[in-house]
């Protein structure tokens, strides 16, 4: 894999004299305490500004400010005008604008696509303090305040949106949102190295124009550079008979003849600069290949060819072997870089170790921020995730090459909150990240990593490369819990049991020492044939770490529960799967109390599988079998009620269904039956509300509908 500039090998900005701020500035009078003119930088965020690690406009910020530059916040201005995007006056170098630590649109709607009433990552938990498509409306915001300031936009939100995309609000599929916002340059993953790189070469006098190439970035050309070979995305993954009656790169029709490629002279730029365009990439044209996405245009009015451009994107996530790619938008074409470097652990250290007060900013006085309240008391181990869940974007962020911190800056950050933390009682909420235990695994041979393209290590089963190896993590553990002031470390990221179960050794040590009573995983599913879509292990994987759990449990004389996560409605769902996985919770007396339905995410792989009605885990075409996408109200509604069998709410629903399938010999009063025959009289939606999941603590309790658990 390719080396990258150390993140602090960087001269420093001349401003650096004025030293470390407290707090980054939100408001002029701040400014002016600093001694400050004017910014270098002011960064744009729909959240609440916290000074913390977990908060990805601190942990830029802080960055930004030890590279020498002196760096405002804006949060959560009113996007009515842009009058509040004025208030710390015009940046010398560049706007950066994000939509928050989620996506504006998952922040704001649920699943069916209703309004949220509360927002964790605002004041009190206020709702409505963020736009729309935030990214967008933000950008429009800073251009109209300050015309030719260069705008950067970053984040999740920007991050998966960086390609033409599926739009689950919209149905519809929207531009690359570089487009939309209007932006100069888009980064996309957790964007470190880029935004270091890009604010030091702005400070040197080069134009926002001249910024090309750079890993992580995506941004504008006229036309492709000089001497660049072009590959078809379709002969990399022919998708089959999808090109008519379009030519997914024109919208002229496309010629009958099998060989005939592209026509690009007419494409805007591009009869500027030679082309060569080539059906096999040799060793030596490689690094003057870019690989071409079928426009925007083409993938809007074909879901099977966007299927299609989404199995040829994910191919080139592995920064070690990822091609640029180019899509058209109309007469403009867009360059995607490929993904940075991934952090050494050297630098995640200094990235961790900067000087955050880990508090909200003191403009928001006493109230509460919910997502802080949440994290303040826990810790960042590491980042990325090679699982590859098809329904998760965190591989399309922050890829699938882990990167850890080092023990001892953890266990620094652990003292720091000790010391440091008011509300610290002794407990440590967790020790994590994306996932609770690939703290320091890789693939075992370095080469093999940087040339692989598989997009997960552990699906169908874990990689023969890959290192499994526990030990550093049950290190840490027993580093961490010694620490003089900590009573209890909780480990509450998701575990992957597949690999847990490979560590007999680190699942002891992790029931014994860190589970309070309850442990939340995520098998996702029961039937083999969703899981297969979610690229997900088999129940029985499930099965051995439930055995390891309650032997664990039992040798350390504690009364300990798994908490098991599914998810309704994934593409490739049936009715009859979601009826087996109802049995399965019921067989196991399992009673959900919150459930979690399928909602499409833009890039990823079961977005695409939802948008083309195919399983593009495999070559997509027309010809290829549809898989069932429960996309109706009333389905994902029937899907989410059998995760709630138990709640009397839902039982009409499921009723109806149980009959319509045929399996009326499930409704019944006996513990045979799914669901009693009977309804509760008066019952309403806001009565079942008031249910709690069957617990040893609720079991034989009555509750306002004369309906008993546990009978």
């Amino acid at each position: 894999m390719q080396t990258a500039t150390n993140l602090f090998s960087y001269k420093k900005y001349w401003a650096h004299r004025f030293g470390i701020c407290k707090e980054l500035p939100m408001n002029r009078a701040q400014m002016d305490a600093l001694g400050w003119e004017v910014c270098d930088i002011i960064l744009v965020t729909g959240d609440a500004y916290i000074d913390h690690p977990s908060f990805g406009m601190a942990l830029i910020g802080r960055l930004l400010e030890a590279q020498g530059f002196r760096v405002g916040i804006i949060s959560q201005p009113d996007w009515s005008s842009a009058e509040d995007f004025r208030q710390l006056g015009c940046p010398q170098l560049f706007f950066g604008v994000t939509g928050g630590n989620m996506d504006s649109m998952v922040n704001r709607y649920t699943s069916d696509k209703k309004i949220r009433s509360n927002d964790a990552y605002t004041p009190n938990g206020v709702a409505g303090k963020r736009p729309d498509r935030a990214v967008n409306v933000y950008s429009h915001r800073c251009r109209e305040a300050f015309k030719n300031v260069p705008i950067i936009i970053g984040g999740i939100e920007a991050s998966l949106r960086r390609i033409a995309h599926y739009d689950y609000w919209s149905d519809t599929v929207r531009k690359s949102v570089l487009m939309d916002a209007k932006a100069d340059l888009l980064v996309y993953g957790n964007a470190e190295r880029q935004i270091v790189e890009i604010a030091h070469r702005l400070a040197n006098g080069e134009a926002i124009t001249d910024l090309k190439g750079i890993r992580g970035t995506v941004h504008f050309v006229k036309q492709l550079p000089v001497g660049w070979a072009v590959k078809d995305s379709t002969e990399m993954d022919k998708p089959g008979a999808v090109l008519l009656p379009q030519n997914p790169y024109q919208e002229e029709p496309a010629c009958d003849k099998k060989e005939d490629l592209p026509d690009f002279k007419n494409l805007e730029g591009l009869n500027e600069a030679p082309i060569h365009f080539s059906k096999h990439i040799t060793k030596a044209m490689r690094d003057n290949t870019v690989v071409r996405l079928p426009s925007y245009e083409a993938v809007k009015n074909d879901a099977v060819l966007y299927g299609h451009a989404s199995r040829v994107m994910h191919a080139e996530t592995n920064p070690g072997n990822a091609l640029p790619m180019v899509q058209q938008h109309g007469t403009r074409l867009i360059w995607i870089n490929p993904p940075p470097i991934p952090l050494t652990m050297a630098e995640m250290d200094g990235v961790f170790d900067l000087p955050y007060s880990r508090l909200p900013h003191s403009a928001y006085g006493q109230a509460n921020v919910p997502a802080f309240e949440m994290i303040q008391h826990s810790v960042n181990i590491m980042r990325g995730c090679f699982g590859g869940c098809t329904f998760c974007s965190i591989t399309e962020h922050e890829g699938r090459i882990i990167q850890s911190r080092s023990e001892d800056s953890i266990i620094r950050e652990i003292e720091a909150i000790r010391d440091t933390s008011p509300a610290f009682t002794g407990h440590i909420s967790d020790l994590g990240g994306p996932t609770a235990n690939m703290y320091r695994l890789a693939c075992k041979d370095p080469k093999i990593e940087a040339s692989c393209r598989k997009p997960s290590c552990v699906y169908p089963g874990i990689c023969a490369n890959l290192n499994t190896d526990h030990s550093a993590l049950i290190k840490l553990y027993r580093r961490a819990r010694k620490l003089p002031g900590i009573k209890k470390i909780f480990i509450a990221s998701g575990l992957r049991y597949d690999l847990a179960v490979e560590s007999p050794e680190y699942v002891k040590e992790l029931v014994t020492h860190h589970v309070g009573g309850y442990l939340k995983i995520a098998p996702e599913h029961t039937e083999t044939n969703v899981l297969s879509k979610m690229m997900k292990p088999g129940m029985g994987t499930y099965d051995r770490f439930k055995t390891m759990f309650d032997k664990f449990s039992k040798e350390a004389g504690k009364e300990q529960y798994l908490i098991p996560y599914f998810i309704a409605a994934h593409p490739g769902t049936t009715d009859n799967d979601m009826l087996n996985l109802a049995l399965w919770l019921k067989k196991h007396d399992f009673r959900a109390d919150q459930v979690q339905a399928f909602l499409p995410s833009p890039m990823s792989i079961a977005t695409a599988m939802y948008h083309s009605g195919k399983d593009t885990l495999h070559k997509v075409s027309r010809k290829a079998a549809d898989i069932p996408i429960p996309k109706a109200i009333k389905q994902r509604r029937l899907h989410k009620a059998f995760l709630r069998y138990h709640d009397p709410a839902n039982w009409p629903l499921l009723r109806e269904a149980l009959k319509a399938m045929g399996k009326a010999n499930l409704i019944g009063n006996g513990k045979q039956h799914l669901i009693p025959a009977f309804q509760p009289k008066g019952f309403t939606d806001t009565v079942a509300k008031n249910y709690s999941p069957k617990t040893k603590a609720n079991k034989g309790k009555t509750f306002k509908t004369k309906y008993t658990f546990g009978k």
